[in-house]
Protein backbone atom coordinates (compact mmCIF):
# COMPACT_ATOMS: atom_id res chain seq x y z
CA UNK A 1 0.00 0.00 0.00
CA UNK A 2 1.05 3.51 -0.57
CA UNK A 3 1.89 6.08 1.81
CA UNK A 4 -1.16 7.95 0.31
CA UNK A 5 -3.60 5.16 0.60
CA UNK A 6 -2.22 4.08 4.22
CA UNK A 7 -4.28 7.44 5.59
CA UNK A 8 -7.57 7.12 3.24
CA UNK A 9 -10.59 6.77 5.98
CA UNK A 10 -13.29 4.66 4.53
CA UNK A 11 -17.19 3.78 5.99
CA UNK A 12 -18.47 6.71 8.74
CA UNK A 13 -14.59 7.36 9.84
CA UNK A 14 -15.27 10.52 8.28
CA UNK A 15 -18.04 11.83 10.09
CA UNK A 16 -16.27 9.95 13.44
CA UNK A 17 -13.37 12.21 12.52
CA UNK A 18 -15.30 15.86 12.28
CA UNK A 19 -17.28 14.65 15.55
CA UNK A 20 -13.71 13.22 17.57
CA UNK A 21 -11.08 14.33 16.00
CA UNK A 22 -11.72 18.39 14.94
CA UNK A 23 -13.32 19.69 18.27
CA UNK A 24 -10.81 17.70 20.82
CA UNK A 25 -7.83 18.02 18.46
CA UNK A 26 -7.57 20.70 15.55
CA UNK A 27 -10.30 23.17 16.28
CA UNK A 28 -7.92 25.47 18.24
CA UNK A 29 -5.01 24.65 15.90
CA UNK A 30 -7.26 25.16 13.35
CA UNK A 31 -7.88 28.50 14.68
CA UNK A 32 -4.20 29.29 15.06
CA UNK A 33 -3.17 28.86 12.08
CA UNK A 34 -5.75 31.38 10.26
CA UNK A 35 -5.06 33.64 12.91
CA UNK A 36 -1.51 33.38 11.93
CA UNK A 37 -2.70 35.35 8.29
CA UNK A 38 -4.18 38.11 9.31
CA UNK A 39 -7.02 37.13 6.65
CA UNK A 40 -9.22 40.17 5.12
CA UNK A 41 -12.40 40.27 3.76
CA UNK A 42 -12.44 39.61 -0.11
CA UNK A 43 -9.27 37.65 0.12
CA UNK A 44 -9.12 33.90 -1.81
CA UNK A 45 -7.79 31.17 0.57
CA UNK A 46 -7.41 27.46 -0.34
CA UNK A 47 -6.70 24.89 2.79
CA UNK A 48 -4.79 22.30 1.68
CA UNK A 49 -5.38 18.85 2.40
CA UNK A 50 -8.64 20.14 4.11
CA UNK A 51 -10.42 17.01 5.44
CA UNK A 52 -13.71 18.24 6.83
CA UNK A 53 -12.95 22.11 6.35
CA UNK A 54 -12.39 23.31 9.97
CA UNK A 55 -9.91 25.39 8.34
CA UNK A 56 -11.68 26.20 5.61
CA UNK A 57 -14.80 27.17 7.68
CA UNK A 58 -12.57 29.98 9.71
CA UNK A 59 -11.13 31.52 6.47
CA UNK A 60 -14.62 31.89 5.45
CA UNK A 61 -15.97 33.67 8.05
CA UNK A 62 -12.45 36.14 8.00
CA UNK A 63 -12.77 36.91 4.13
CA UNK A 64 -16.42 37.25 4.23
CA UNK A 65 -19.08 36.99 1.33
CA UNK A 66 -16.70 39.62 -0.90
CA UNK A 67 -13.93 36.69 -0.35
CA UNK A 68 -14.06 32.51 -1.55
CA UNK A 69 -12.33 29.84 -0.13
CA UNK A 70 -11.49 26.52 -1.75
CA UNK A 71 -11.23 23.15 0.27
CA UNK A 72 -8.80 20.60 -1.69
CA UNK A 73 -8.55 16.68 -0.49
CA UNK A 74 -7.95 13.66 -2.16
CA UNK A 75 -10.54 12.22 0.08
CA UNK A 76 -14.36 12.12 -0.95
CA UNK A 77 -15.62 10.97 1.98
CA UNK A 78 -14.16 13.48 4.38
CA UNK A 79 -15.16 16.29 1.47
CA UNK A 80 -18.83 15.09 1.43
CA UNK A 81 -18.82 15.87 5.34
CA UNK A 82 -17.46 19.39 4.80
CA UNK A 83 -20.22 20.25 1.88
CA UNK A 84 -22.80 18.83 4.04
CA UNK A 85 -21.81 21.31 7.55
CA UNK A 86 -23.72 24.55 7.21
CA UNK A 87 -21.64 27.86 6.95
CA UNK A 88 -21.65 30.62 9.54
CA UNK A 89 -24.25 33.56 8.48
CA UNK A 90 -21.59 36.41 6.17
CA UNK A 91 -19.10 33.66 5.65
CA UNK A 92 -18.30 32.84 2.08
CA UNK A 93 -18.91 29.90 0.50
CA UNK A 94 -16.51 26.76 -0.40
CA UNK A 95 -15.42 25.33 -3.12
CA UNK A 96 -14.62 21.70 -3.00
CA UNK A 97 -11.76 20.02 -4.53
CA UNK A 98 -11.07 16.44 -4.68
CA UNK A 99 -6.96 16.31 -6.02
CA UNK A 100 -3.51 15.67 -4.74
CA UNK A 101 -1.55 18.37 -3.20
CA UNK A 102 1.00 17.60 -6.05
CA UNK A 103 -0.93 17.86 -8.65
CA UNK A 104 -3.38 21.03 -7.87
CA UNK A 105 -5.82 21.33 -10.29
CA UNK A 106 -6.02 24.86 -9.86
CA UNK A 107 -5.42 27.84 -11.83
CA UNK A 108 -1.58 29.94 -11.74
CA UNK A 109 -2.13 32.37 -9.24
CA UNK A 110 -5.64 32.38 -8.46
CA UNK A 111 -5.38 32.72 -4.40
CA UNK A 112 -4.07 35.31 -1.96
CA UNK A 113 -3.45 32.80 1.03
CA UNK A 114 -2.58 29.06 1.29
CA UNK A 115 -3.44 27.03 4.25
CA UNK A 116 -2.17 23.35 5.56
CA UNK A 117 -3.16 22.15 9.33
CA UNK A 118 -1.35 18.59 9.32
CA UNK A 119 -1.57 17.76 6.19
CA UNK A 120 2.32 18.27 4.68
CA UNK A 121 3.74 15.62 6.34
CA UNK A 122 1.77 13.02 4.08
CA UNK A 123 2.34 14.66 0.91
CA UNK A 124 4.23 12.27 -1.34
CA UNK A 125 6.61 14.14 -3.14
CA UNK A 126 6.94 17.28 -0.53
CA UNK A 127 8.97 18.94 -3.02
CA UNK A 128 6.28 19.16 -5.50
CA UNK A 129 3.58 20.19 -2.86
CA UNK A 130 5.48 22.86 -2.68
CA UNK A 131 6.31 24.23 -5.76
CA UNK A 132 2.27 23.40 -6.22
CA UNK A 133 1.64 25.90 -3.92
CA UNK A 134 3.70 28.44 -5.30
CA UNK A 135 2.16 28.04 -8.31
CA UNK A 136 -1.21 29.04 -7.41
CA UNK A 137 -0.48 31.56 -4.73
CA UNK A 138 -0.35 35.45 -6.19
CA UNK A 139 2.85 37.47 -6.31
CA UNK A 140 3.06 38.34 -2.44
CA UNK A 141 0.84 35.73 -1.80
CA UNK A 142 0.81 34.08 2.20
CA UNK A 143 1.36 30.49 3.48
CA UNK A 144 0.65 28.77 6.75
CA UNK A 145 1.56 25.31 7.36
CA UNK A 146 1.33 23.34 11.07
CA UNK A 147 2.93 20.57 11.74
CA UNK A 148 3.34 18.08 15.28
CA UNK A 149 6.49 18.52 16.76
CA UNK A 150 6.89 15.25 17.80
CA UNK A 151 4.10 12.78 19.38
CA UNK A 152 2.32 13.61 22.16
CA UNK A 153 1.77 10.85 25.82
CA UNK A 154 -2.24 10.40 24.21
CA UNK A 155 -0.72 9.38 20.64
CA UNK A 156 2.19 6.95 21.96
CA UNK A 157 -0.21 5.43 23.94
CA UNK A 158 -2.62 5.30 21.19
CA UNK A 159 -0.28 3.53 18.74
CA UNK A 160 1.32 1.29 21.95
CA UNK A 161 -2.27 0.25 22.54
CA UNK A 162 -2.68 -0.57 18.69
CA UNK A 163 0.70 -2.91 18.78
CA UNK A 164 -0.90 -4.97 21.52
CA UNK A 165 -4.39 -5.37 19.86
CA UNK A 166 -4.39 -5.23 16.30
CA UNK A 167 -0.63 -5.93 15.61
CA UNK A 168 2.80 -4.46 14.28
CA UNK A 169 1.79 -3.74 10.55
CA UNK A 170 -1.54 -1.69 12.02
CA UNK A 171 0.46 -0.26 14.13
CA UNK A 172 3.68 0.73 12.21
CA UNK A 173 1.10 2.43 9.77
CA UNK A 174 -0.34 4.30 12.69
CA UNK A 175 3.10 5.23 14.43
CA UNK A 176 4.19 6.55 10.50
CA UNK A 177 2.45 9.62 11.06
CA UNK A 178 4.99 10.68 14.03
CA UNK A 179 8.25 9.34 12.28
CA UNK A 180 7.09 11.64 8.61
CA UNK A 181 6.92 14.61 10.36
CA UNK A 182 9.55 16.86 9.00
CA UNK A 183 11.58 19.03 11.64
CA UNK A 184 11.56 23.06 11.53
CA UNK A 185 14.81 23.32 9.87
CA UNK A 186 12.88 20.61 7.07
CA UNK A 187 9.92 22.57 6.78
CA UNK A 188 12.18 25.17 5.85
CA UNK A 189 14.69 24.04 3.24
CA UNK A 190 11.23 22.87 1.56
CA UNK A 191 9.93 26.24 1.16
CA UNK A 192 13.12 27.89 0.14
CA UNK A 193 13.71 25.86 -1.78
CA UNK A 194 10.63 25.80 -3.52
CA UNK A 195 10.51 29.50 -3.80
CA UNK A 196 9.34 31.23 -0.90
CA UNK A 197 10.62 33.81 1.00
CA UNK A 198 10.58 35.35 4.84
CA UNK A 199 10.01 31.64 5.92
CA UNK A 200 9.82 31.24 9.48
CA UNK A 201 8.88 28.06 11.63
CA UNK A 202 7.57 28.90 15.05
CA UNK A 203 7.06 26.56 17.65
CA UNK A 204 3.49 26.20 19.72
CA UNK A 205 3.04 25.08 23.01
CA UNK A 206 -0.65 24.36 24.75
CA UNK A 207 -2.29 21.70 27.29
CA UNK A 208 -4.13 19.65 26.05
CA UNK A 209 -7.81 18.78 27.47
CA UNK A 210 -9.91 15.67 26.64
CA UNK A 211 -12.22 13.94 27.62
CA UNK A 212 -12.01 10.79 30.12
CA UNK A 213 -9.62 8.07 28.58
CA UNK A 214 -12.39 5.59 28.81
CA UNK A 215 -14.94 8.05 27.05
CA UNK A 216 -12.61 9.50 24.32
CA UNK A 217 -10.47 6.19 23.06
CA UNK A 218 -13.03 4.67 21.97
CA UNK A 219 -14.81 7.58 19.72
CA UNK A 220 -11.38 8.30 18.71
CA UNK A 221 -10.62 4.99 17.19
CA UNK A 222 -13.47 4.51 15.20
CA UNK A 223 -12.15 7.41 13.21
CA UNK A 224 -8.42 6.10 12.96
CA UNK A 225 -7.77 3.94 9.76
CA UNK A 226 -7.79 1.00 11.59
CA UNK A 227 -10.82 1.38 12.77
CA UNK A 228 -11.97 -1.49 10.31
CA UNK A 229 -10.01 -3.88 11.96
CA UNK A 230 -11.11 -2.43 15.63
CA UNK A 231 -14.61 -3.03 14.52
CA UNK A 232 -13.73 -6.34 13.78
CA UNK A 233 -12.90 -7.37 17.24
CA UNK A 234 -15.19 -8.77 19.65
CA UNK A 235 -16.69 -6.45 22.20
CA UNK A 236 -14.83 -7.85 24.96
CA UNK A 237 -11.72 -7.67 22.57
CA UNK A 238 -12.15 -4.09 22.24
CA UNK A 239 -12.76 -3.22 25.66
CA UNK A 240 -9.61 -4.57 26.52
CA UNK A 241 -8.41 -2.26 23.83
CA UNK A 242 -9.76 0.59 25.46
CA UNK A 243 -8.92 -0.34 29.25
CA UNK A 244 -5.08 -0.71 28.37
CA UNK A 245 -4.49 2.40 26.37
CA UNK A 246 -6.60 4.21 29.49
CA UNK A 247 -4.82 2.15 31.97
CA UNK A 248 -1.36 3.66 30.10
CA UNK A 249 -2.84 7.48 30.14
CA UNK A 250 -3.77 7.31 33.79
CA UNK A 251 -0.59 9.21 34.86
CA UNK A 252 -2.36 12.21 32.72
CA UNK A 253 -6.12 12.01 33.55
CA UNK A 254 -7.00 14.88 35.76
CA UNK A 255 -10.86 13.88 37.65
CA UNK A 256 -13.05 13.78 34.50
CA UNK A 257 -10.21 14.85 32.15
CA UNK A 258 -6.84 13.65 30.31
CA UNK A 259 -4.67 16.44 30.55
CA UNK A 260 -1.18 16.56 28.37
CA UNK A 261 1.47 19.23 26.80
CA UNK A 262 1.17 19.23 22.93
CA UNK A 263 3.10 21.34 20.16
CA UNK A 264 2.99 22.34 16.89
CA UNK A 265 5.25 23.94 14.43
CA UNK A 266 3.56 26.72 12.46
CA UNK A 267 5.84 27.84 9.37
CA UNK A 268 4.91 31.06 7.58
CA UNK A 269 5.96 32.44 4.33
CA UNK A 270 5.48 34.72 1.31
CA UNK A 271 5.74 34.32 -2.72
Amino acid sequence: MTQQGQWQLTGNAAEMYEQTVVPYQLKFWASELVEQMDLQPGEHVLDVACGTGIVARFAAEKVGASGGVTGLDLNPGMLAVGRSLELPKGASEITWVECSAVDMHLEDESFDVALCQQGFQFFPDKPAAVRELHRILRPGGRLAISVWYGPSPYSIAMVNGIERHLGSEAAHQQRAASRIVPSADEIKDFLVEGGFWGVQVNLHERTRRLPHPEKYVPMHLGALPVSAQVLALSEDARSAMVQDIADELRPYVEGDELVFLEATNIATARK
